[in-house]
């Protein structure tokens, strides 16, 4: 009987080299599938807001938590850490331990206004954190009370220079971007203007409604509804372009005041937090406000959603204070 014949076997320099193709495939691998789970993280993430829930800055970390929670695979939980205008926040986040994962959530009054106005807010914006990424934008409103027969800017500031005794704009808080960009608009108008601040936005709408206080700034989310309703009016908002959420009113500059100005609200990390963690959280966020639902909620809540890297985020808040620090110092506001 013939024997069956033995298979030929390979060389060894040609099974070595199939081997090490084989290793390269999953070498190549490896790395696409650490950048996958990259973004996790080993513990919960805090998102610390200064303010009370319900609140615009408080519906942001929400929005965003919701989203960052499935994308990091960890619990994700809004701190509400109210006092002191968002000051307290600050100073306890700036004191975490690198080892705990937290952010802050801020808004220009923190990170740009109370630096300025208060002798310690107890905290340094530039040293003590890292932007991490910006992620939406807002107008400011002018709106006039009913009981005011004027229906764009030029009139209301003729009026105002009329009748300076009674040219009071009420604003939500002393010390808040409303009350310095009312002072804005007051000196880039030559009107005199006597800032008027309540405690909150639903006191000065009540009292704006009422005629108690003919003129007000607020921020757009919280009065267009009320100007959409007809029961006050908007004669200005104050963005560069006219706001998606109110297309027919103007803006400032379209309404003959070359002003325009924003209100933010951005991740912030504690300068002890590690540079790599930093930038997964960044990457993580900037995913987040892609996704067309987040996109949806924040339409919703009148705000503009931005896609920011934290190059672009630092630019933006070095731009930011420029523009605002002369305004604060000039105003000689102190608390």
């Amino acid at each position: 009987m013939t024997p069956f014949p033995s298979r030929p076997r390979r060389p060894f320099t040609r099974r070595l080299a199939t081997l090490a193709v084989v290793a390269g495939v999953i070498a190549t691998a490896l790395p696409s599938a650490h950048a996958q789970a990259q973004p996790q993280l080993d513990s919960p993430l805090r998102i610390v807001v200064g303010y009370a829930p319900g609140g615009a800055t408080d519906r942001v970390a929400r929005i965003v938590g919701d989203k960052l929670a499935a994308r990091l695979g960890v619990p994700v939980v809004v701190d509400n850490k109210p006092g002191a205008g968002g000051r307290l926040a600050a100073q306890q986040v700036k004191a975490t331990p690198a080892n705990q994962n937290v952010l802050m959530l801020a808004n220009p009054a923190v990170m740009i206004v109370a630096p300025l106005v208060f002798k310690d807010s107890g905290y340094d914006p530039e040293r003590d954190f890292v932007p991490v990424s910006h992620v939406n934008d807002y107008d400011f409103a002018l709106a006039v009370s009913p009981t005011l027969p004027v229906r764009e800017l030029s009139h209301l500031l003729a009026w105002m220079r009329a009748n300076p005794a009674q040219a009071n704009v009420g604003v939500p808080a002393t010390g808040s971007l409303p009350h310095f960009f009312a002072l804005m608009v007051g000196e880039k108008a030559k009107v005199p203007t006597q800032v008027v601040g309540y405690r909150g936005s639903a006191p000065l709408l009540n009292d704006l409604l009422g005629g108690q206080v003919p003129v007000a700034v607020d921020t757009a989310d919280v009065v267009l509804p009320q100007h959409d309703a007809g029961k006050l009016r908007i004669l200005a908002l104050s963005g560069a372009q006219r706001s998606a959420f109110a297309p027919k009113i103007p803006t400032f500059k379209e309404a003959g005041l070359d002003l325009s100005a924003t209100g933010w609200n951005t991740f912030f990390a504690p300068a002890s937090m590690p540079k790599d963690k930093v930038e997964r959280l960044s990457r993580a966020i900037q995913a987040v406000m892609q996704d067309p639902d987040t996109t949806r909620r924040f339409k919703d809540s009148l705000m503009t959603p931005v896609v920011s890297t934290q190059a672009q985020t630092v630019a933006m808040l070095k731009a930011y204070r420029a523009q605002w620090a002369p305004v604060v110092q000039k105003s000689g506001y102190q608390p």
